[in-house]
């Protein structure tokens, strides 16, 4: 069977124009000569579309974009994803859907099984679930058609909810010859790695080939890396489709692919994940041009080489806007960089606001000693100026806190903070270092100074992050083991043994700067566990 990996990139709720992205790939694929073609997961509307789900509207029009994709699907047959209503009287609304087309004839639909409810999903908030899997004769092939989670409960990498019972355990009794299965699967370091033995665990369990379609793109928070598998009866891969692009691929079961080679690069993938999030974010919102505030160090430095590959250098605007406490190291740095990425810099100074703010409160801050109010007093003024900017201009004024430092709270709200995207609010400061070691690979880039000089928030006479903070290997390690892997204080304790005291306070730290994070703007994911979706705890709580 000849079957066709449509790996297309959906805006959610433009259903015209997915609905017209689909239809153009089912042209491609029939003047290609295959017989099937394959979409992800809710193609129609793009995963996931949260609550446009409960506007009636919004599924009837899901369903006349369906008549259209079914008159486009003449001499093919089509498996495409869709929210769908739900025809059993009782429980949810609607259904998490796979509709199948043969030559122009809608022949029916396959309702998802596993609806995940952890992490960044909620689809049992939305969707009743199916016990039944049906066989579809196409092409004188037995097809059974699954979507997404259906055949990841076989691997046994769920570790966060346990389904009641196998899919694939219930296929085998249907002797399948193929296994189709929609995916909306979102990006993280090791996602794709997982998805692969996904497929190869189902695929040597079935003994038949797997042919998994995934979505790509960024959405808000998510980023969907596409790497679309096929998997032969033996459980190896035969095909996959490319990374954090749209893609198209062809697949013969009748004779062996040549199979892509898989880059493992985990710091190419992190960095084209994130240039995807951004570009995807700017595009997709109608925004063309970003601002962000340049001070000379690793973090600012990262996010602007990140903007300007998704965005161009003539749609990035760096702003230095440097204090009586900054050193001539970080703005010669921040120029350097400007200039090596071809941006514009400008230059305003805050010396000016600075002082003004100062003086407005000194009658009521004088029997007070100087403390960190004075430092947040430069970061919120620097907030201004950038906000200033992206309302005279237009531009989207990009955040450059990373994870660590969203960890324990070592950022200002409405000063740092600000900003309509986090792009590296997921990466630890260790990932950061890599990331701007990988920029620099092949030429000097980032300014070499700037990543070996000791990181500041440069907002008082020679400060130091580690003035106020342990090493941030340390913070790091216990982000990762608090954060992404839910460990208690004593196996973080047990595991690297640090001091226990050490340990309680940064846990504390992370869960007492959960208010200033619930504010902060959306970041993308690139983790198991990022702090901006999928994450869920309480500010008030008293919990040690």
């Amino acid at each position: 069977m000849k079957i066709f990996l449509a790996q297309i990139n959906p805006i959610i709720g433009d259903l015209a124009g997915n609905t017209q992205k689909i239809v153009s790939a089912i042209d491609r694929a029939r003047s290609e000569g295959a017989q099937v073609i394959l979409f992800p997961e809710m193609t129609i509307t793009g995963y996931p579309p949260e609550d446009f789900l409960v506007m009636p509207h919004f599924i009837e029009a899901v369903e006349e974009s369906l008549h259209t994709i079914i008159s486009a699907s003449t001499g093919i047959a089509t498996v495409v994803g869709l929210p769908r209503k739900n025809p059993e009287l009782s429980g949810e609304f609607l259904c998490n859907s796979a509709a199948i087309i043969d030559d122009g004839v809608l022949l029916g639909f396959q309702d998802k099984a596993l609806l995940p409810s952890y992490d960044v999903f909620s689809e049992r908030r939305y969707f009743a679930p199916t016990e039944q899997f049906h066989v579809w004769e196409l092409y004188g092939k037995k097809v059974v058609v699954t979507i997404c989670e259906d055949i990841w409960q076989h691997s046994d990498l769920i570790t966060q909810t346990r389904y009641p019972y196998d899919p694939i355990e219930g296929i085998q009794s249907l002797n399948p010859d193929i296994v189709l299965n929609l995916s909306a699967s979102p990006f993280n370091l090791e996602k794709c790695e997982e998805r692969i033995s996904v497929c190869k665990k189902a695929a040597a369990t079935l003994n038949c080939p797997v042919v998994l379609c995934n979505q790509v793109g960024g959405n808000d928070s998510l980023i969907f890396d596409g790497h679309s598998v096929y998997a032969g009866s033996d459980g190896q891969v035969l095909g996959l489709a490319r990374g954090f692009v749209e893609d198209f691929l062809m697949i013969d079961t009748e004779h062996r692919n040549t199979l892509r080679e898989f880059d493992v690069n985990s710091l190419k993938n992190l960095y084209d994940a994130l240039v995807l999030g951004v570009r995807d974010y700017f595009h997709k919102s109608g925004f063309t041009s970003a601002c962000l505030g340049l001070s000379g160090g690793i973090d600012s430095a990262v996010v602007a080489c990140l903007a300007v590959e998704a965005l161009g250098s003539d749609h990035v605007l760096g702003v230095s806007m440097p204090s009586r406490y900054s050193s001539e190291g970080s703005v010669s740095d921040a120029k350097a960089l400007s200039k090596n990425l071809g941006i514009d810099l400008w230059s305003i100074p805050i010396e000016k606001p600075f002082s003004a703010y100062l003086e407005t409160l000194e009658p009521f801050f004088k029997d007070y000693p100087k403390d960190v109010t004075e430092e947040n007093i430069q970061a919120r003024a620097r907030g201004m100026i950038m906000m200033a900017i992206s309302n005279k201009l237009g531009h989207v004024v990009l955040a450059t806190g990373n994870k660590s430092e969203m960890a324990m709270g070592y950022a200002t709200l409405y000063g740092d903070m600000c900003g309509g995207l986090g792009v590296i609010s997921d990466l630890t400061k260790k990932q950061v270092y890599a990331l701007a070691n990988w920029i620099n690979r092949e030429k000097e880039v980032i300014p070499v100074s700037t990543i070996t000089k000791p990181p500041s928030a440069e907002l008082r006479l020679n400060q130091k992050d580690s003035d106020s903070l342990p090493d941030y290997e340390v913070i790091d390690n216990i982000v990762s083991a608090y954060v992404e892997k839910h460990l208690s204080v004593l196996e973080i304790v047990k595991r690297y043994g640090y001091d226990r005291e050490l340990v309680e306070e940064l846990v504390r730290k992370i869960h007492r700067n959960e208010y200033k994070r619930r504010q902060s703007a959306p970041g993308l994911r690139v983790s198991a566990k990022s702090f901006t979706t999928g994450r869920r705890f309480p500010i008030v709580q008293g919990w040690k």
